[in-house]
């Protein structure tokens, strides 16, 4: 947004499956809370989050958008996965759309270190991967915890923004809101023997406003944001 994009919609997808290689699956119903701090409207699309089913789910999401919308770009946050910015690039391509990922292939140390300067708070979601333990269910993603994650990737080979499902986090404040959100109540499942882990938000709710500055616009592309 800073950028100068005209933001048309966000998309957000909810798979059923847990462990769909696309889409994010913990505490996604909260992306409603998200989307209304930033003044911005959003999609939930329902899908099965099954390999086929959920590209075609995607699919028909994205042309529908085109269609109603008017959107000319779908912009998404890989980072690393050739999975899936190849799919989505895929997709969009036939479709007619333009696809940009502003992350690709960004130091990961670099980004996250920049999103906790800028002042994003972010609390970990899920982890799945050798080296974390339940206690990082609902730990804030601040430096300290940015050290241990480079030292499971030293020690483990985790990636350090989590892109091969290691971890997943939800973003509770970002610059771009105009308050924070606070988790009331959550349930953590933790399975010790896989190293899998879920934090379950039950319940949020918005903070009180604070003051924000809005990006100033320099250029007119519509966009849909996945």
């Amino acid at each position: 947004m800073h950028q100068g994009w005209e933001v048309v919609t966000l998309i957000s997808m909810h798979p059923e499956n847990r462990d769909s290689l696309m889409f994010h699956y913990p505490a996604i119903a909260f992306t409603k809370l998200q989307a209304e701090l930033m003044d911005l409207p959003l999609i939930a699309i329902e899908t099965s989050g099954e390999k086929d089913e959920e590209l075609e789910d995607l699919s028909d999401c994205l042309r529908n958008m085109k269609e109603l919308l008017g959107v000319e770009t779908v912009v998404y946050g890989v980072v690393a996965s050739e999975f899936q910015k190849t799919r989505v690039d895929s997709i969009c391509d036939k479709i007619g759309l333009r696809s940009f990922t502003p992350l690709w292939l960004k130091d990961p140390r670099l980004l996250l270190r920049l999103q906790i300067e800028f002042g994003f708070e972010m609390v970990v979601t899920a982890v799945m991967a050798q080296g974390f333990s339940e206690s990082w269910l609902g730990r804030r993603l601040d430096l300290d915890c940015l050290r241990d994650i480079i030292y499971l990737n030293q020690k483990y080979g985790v990636h350090i923004s989590g892109e091969g499902g290691e971890y997943e986090t939800f973003v509770t404040y970002s610059p771009l809101f105009k308050s924070k959100i606070k988790i009331l109540e959550v349930n953590r499942e933790w399975d010790a023997e896989s190293f899998h882990g879920i934090l379950e938000i039950k319940k949020a709710e918005l903070d009180q406003p604070h003051n924000r500055s809005h990006p100033t616009n320099f250029m007119a592309a519509s966009c849909a944001v996945l």
